[in-house]
C-alpha cells in the first residue's frame, strides 16, 4: 500500500511493475491541504486498502521482462526515420507528446553496417552484457542495471545508441564507460546529467576543454553527452511524466552535456580528476554526475576580477578589504556568502586555468587544501542550519545522530557549528574553459572519492 501524490500515479505503476507487484494498491495525498485535513481525507480509504482481501489480479506477481528485440525495424531509411520519430501522449503531469525512441531531435538511423563499424572501437563482444569493470561503483563483474526500470543491456545496444547520437567509432569507449553508470535520471525536482572526461583520451578524440566547452559545436563533446540521454530512454526506460518526474528539468539534458578537463591548465601539484580518483595520469576516466539543476555563473565581471587581482581596485577589493593591495587574492572569499545561502551540499567548480593559478599562488598547493578550506567555510550555527528545508529529512526530523559529535541533533546547542557540506570531497574542482576570468558552480554532491561515479574509459577500449 502506497500513499503518493496524484501526479505521481504513473510513476508508482511503473515502479510496481518493476518490482513484481503490478497491481499494488495506492491512493493520493494532497499537495496543498493542511496535514490534519489531508489525513482525515485519506485515512479511511487507506485502512480499507490495507485490510480488504486481495483480488486474484492483485495477487499476481513476477518481474517485468520486456522482449529484447535485436531488430526494431526493417525497411528504407525514410521509413525508419518515421518509426524512430514516433511519439506518444503523456497525460498529467506532462500533458504533451513525448518521443518514444529519441530525445526529440533527429537521429542517425542505426543500420547494421553503422553499428558494426561502431563496434570496431572496442575489444568487447557485441553480445556481452554491460557489467562493472571495477569494484568502484559496484562489484566487479556485476551486471549493470539501467535506471529507472533496472533493465540490462549489451555492448551492441550501447553501440546502437551511440550511432543514434551521432558518435564516431572512436567515441564508443567513452559511451560504454557512461553506460557502466546505469544512466540514472533522478526524479521529483530538476536533476541534470553531465559527464567530464579526464586523461589523454580527451585529446585523442579532439574534445573541447577550452572556450565554450559547455556550448554546442564540438563533434566529440556533443554526441557523447547526447548518448547518455538516449541510453536513459532506450536502455533505462526513462519517460517524462511517467517515471522521470523531473518537475522542471535541466538544460544539461537538452542534447546532453559532455566536456573535458584541461589537464595542461592544472597548477603545479594539482591533480587531475583521474589522479584524484586513484588512477594514473596516463589513464582516461569519465566522471558521471546526476546532480541538481542549480547553476551559478557571472558572480563578478571579468574586468572587475582583473582589477581586483592586478592592483586591488574595484568592488571586489572593497568587499574583501584589500583596496590598493596588489594580488593575488583568494577570489573564493567573494563567492562564499552566496554559495550556501539557499541550498546545502557540494559544488563542482569549473574554473579557468588562470583563476586556479591564482589560488595556487596564494598558498593552495593542492585541490585538497581548497576542498578543506571550502568545507570549513560552509559551517554555520545549528540555529541557522535548522532554518533550511532539506535537513528536516536528512536528520530524521532532528531525532538522528549528528556524526561529528555523536549526539542527537536535538541535544546540540544552538551555537554548534554544522558544515553545510557533508565532507570536503563533496566539492569538486575541474579546470577548463577559455581565457576570460570566470568560475561556474554546478550543484551536486559527488560523494566520498572511493564511492564517486567514475568509470574507466580504457577498460572499454
Amino acid at each position: 500500500m502506497v500513499v503518493d501524490l496524484e501526479d505521481q500515479h504513473n510513476m508508482i505503476e511503473q515502479v510496481s511493475l518493476q518490482y513484481g507487484v503490478p497491481k499494488l494498491r495506492y491512493l493520493a495525498a494532497s499537495r496543498t491541504l493542511h496535514g490534519e485535513k489531508d489525513v482525515d481525507n485519506f485515512i479511511e480509504p487507506m485502512l480499507d486498502a490495507l485490510v480488504r482481501p486481495l483480488t486474484d489480479e492483485e495477487k499476481e506477481e513476477g518481474m517485468y521482462s520486456p522482449p529484447a528485440q535485436r531488430i526494431l525495424f526493417e525497411g528504407t531509411l525514410e521509413e525508419a526515420e518515421k518509426v524512430y520519430q514516433q511519439t506518444k501522449y503523456i497525460p498529467h503531469p506532462m500533458n504533451a507528446p513525448v518521443a518514444i525512441y529519441t530525445d526529440g531531435l533527429p537521429i542517425v538511423i542505426p543500420t547494421e553496417e553503422r553499428v558494426a563499424e561502431m563496434l570496431k572501437s572496442t575489444s568487447h563482444k557485441p553480445d556481452e552484457v554491460i557489467t562493472y569493470q571495477s569494484d568502484r561503483a559496484g562489484k566487479k563483474g556485476g551486471v549493470v542495471r539501467f535506471m529507472p526500470m533496472e533493465k540490462t543491456a549489451t555492448v551492441e545496444k550501447v553501440a546502437v545508441n551511440a550511432v543514434m547520437a551521432g558518435c564516431k567509432p572512436e567515441h564508443l569507449p567513452a559511451v560504454l564507460a557512461i553506460a557502466e553508470s546505469g544512466c540514472g535520471t533522478g526524479t521529483t525536482t530538476f536533476w541534470g546529467q553531465w559527464v567530464c572526461v579526464s586523461g589523454p583520451y580527451a585529446k585523442e578524440i579532439g574534445m573541447n576543454c577550452g572556450v565554450g566547452m559547455l556550448d554546442p559545436g564540438s563533434p566529440a563533446n556533443m554526441p557523447i553527452g547526447r548518448a547518455y540521454q538516449l541510453m536513459a530512454i532506450n536502455l533505462g526506460g526513462a519517460v517524462p511524466g511517467v517515471n522521470r518526474m523531473n518537475s522542471i528539468g535541466s538544460p544539461f539534458n537538452s542534447g546532453g552535456t559532455c566536456f573535458a578537463e584541461n589537464a595542461d591548465g592544472l597548477p603545479p601539484g594539482w591533480k587531475g580528476l583521474n589522479e584524484e580518483y586513484g588512477f594514473n595520469k596516463d589513464e582516461s576516466i569519465i566522471l558521471v554526475m546526476n546532480s541538481g539543476g542549480y547553476i551559478i555563473g557571472n558572480q563578478f565581471s571579468p574586468g572587475g576580477y582583473r582589477a581586483f587581482q592586478k592592483s586591488g581596485h574595484g568592488g571586489m577589493a572593497r568587499r574583501m578589504d584589500v583596496k590598493g593591495v596588489p594580488g593575488p587574492h583568494n577570489w573564493l572569499e567573494y563567492l562564499v556568502p552566496q554559495l550556501w545561502a539557499g541550498r546545502e551540499g557540494g559544488y563542482t567548480f569549473i574554473m579557468v586555468p588562470e583563476m586556479a593559478q591564482h589560488l595556487y599562488d596564494i598558498g593552495f598547493k593542492s585541490k585538497d587544501e581548497v576542498y578543506e578550506w571550502l568545507w570549513e567555510k560552509s559551517k554555520e550555527p545549528l540555529k541557522q542550519y535548522r532554518l533550511r528545508s532539506w535537513p528536516d529529512e536528512g536528520t530524521n526530523g532532528w531525532l538522528g545522530i549528528e556524526r561529528t559529535s555523536g549526539k542527537r541533533w536535538k541535544e546540540l546547542p544552538e551555537d554548534y557549528m554544522v558544515p553545510v557540506v557533508d565532507s570536503p570531497t563533496d566539492n569538486c574542482i575541474i579546470i577548463g574553459g577559455g581565457d576570460e576570468e570566470v568560475c561556474q558552480q554546478l550543484c551536486g554532491r559527488r560523494g566520498q572519492l572511493g564511492l564517486a561515479p567514475v568509470y574507466s574509459i580504457d577498460a572499454w577500449r
